[in-house]
């Protein structure tokens, strides 16, 4: 039996993973000014921190059903015997939606669709580990559900503007309004954006991050992702420090935020995501 495994842009997977593996990825969209591109596709990370340092209006929106069905039609054409499709968080998005109205419209028997309950590498390292399960349909959803539940992600933004002005940050709401000197430390809770605490520095935000994900890996095999929109040295500083903190890490992957989810935390945002026991 053959599964193809699907997912969308904002899985942030590593570098030429997706085709190696035979992953599809669709795209969200991105409105800049009102004109409309494709997340990863034609617009990633260096033209989104260029339009927000010129104050651009920056948008997104999740991909139709017909998107998604289109896929779908196209992977069972070819000969896939079903589809496992691995999506951001429904609190997030109506992407998850849009997948399950596609999968009803094509073929249910055949395809199934998971909520990974978080965004990048959360929603990559569920993509990675339906990908180690093999061919059985159940196994490869089971897969992908289970790394849904055991991943935490923490994230650090210089200013919490860009969440709320998408409305992505919720209870985080309370953090607004306070000094621009405070670094607000979030994480993502059953698929939902909260606060977590606040520090002064983004030097003390770093070690917090460290702190966290240290804690949440423990001692066994884990999977280590670090993002980052427009903030390279920092991303490589964390993810230095987390290799050395973290045992079980072999190999800390570093990845740049895309446009659909560097619009709302803005340039400057540190995330990790950890994967106790690994994906394999």
């Amino acid at each position: 039996m053959s599964i193809t495994i699907v997912t969308d842009s904002t899985a942030y997977l590593p570098e030429g993973f997706a085709e190696r593996h035979g992953i599809r990825v669709v795209p969200l969209h991105v409105a800049v000014d009102g004109r409309s591109v494709l997340d990863g596709v034609d617009f990633g990370p260096e033209e989104l921190a260029t339009a927000l340092g010129e104050h651009r209006r920056v948008t997104t929106s999740r991909p139709t059903p017909g998107e998604l069905a289109d896929v779908y039609r196209d992977v069972l054409a070819g000969g896939a015997d079903g589809i496992v499709s691995v999506h951001l968080s429904r609190e997030l998005s109506g992407t998850w939606e849009a997948a399950r109205l596609a999968a009803e419209e094509v073929d249910p028997g055949r395809i199934r669709v998971v909520d990974s309950r978080a965004t990048g590498m959360g929603l990559g390292f569920a993509v990675l580990a339906a990908c180690a399960a093999g061919a059985d349909p159940a196994r490869v959803e089971a897969a992908a559900a289970g790394a849904a539940k055991r991943m935490k992600m923490f994230f650090c933004v210089e200013t919490l503007d860009h969440l709320r002005r998408g409305g992505r940050i919720g209870a985080a709401a309370a953090l607004v309004g306070t000094a621009l000197a405070v670094k607000p430390l979030l994480h993502v809770d059953d698929g939902r954006i909260v606060p977590l605490e606040k520090v002064r520095t983004m030097g003390r935000a770093i070690g917090r991050l460290v702190d966290l994900a240290a804690a949440a890996a423990g001692t066994g095999p884990v999977g280590l992702a670090v993002h980052h929109l427009a903030a390279p040295e920092r991303a490589a500083e964390l993810a230095t420090l987390l290799d050395e903190r973290v045992p079980g890490s072999t190999g800390c992957l570093i990845s740049e935020v895309g446009a659909v989810i560097g619009a709302h935390t803005g340039p400057g945002v540190l995330g990790v995501v950890v994967l106790p026991g690994g994906y394999e």
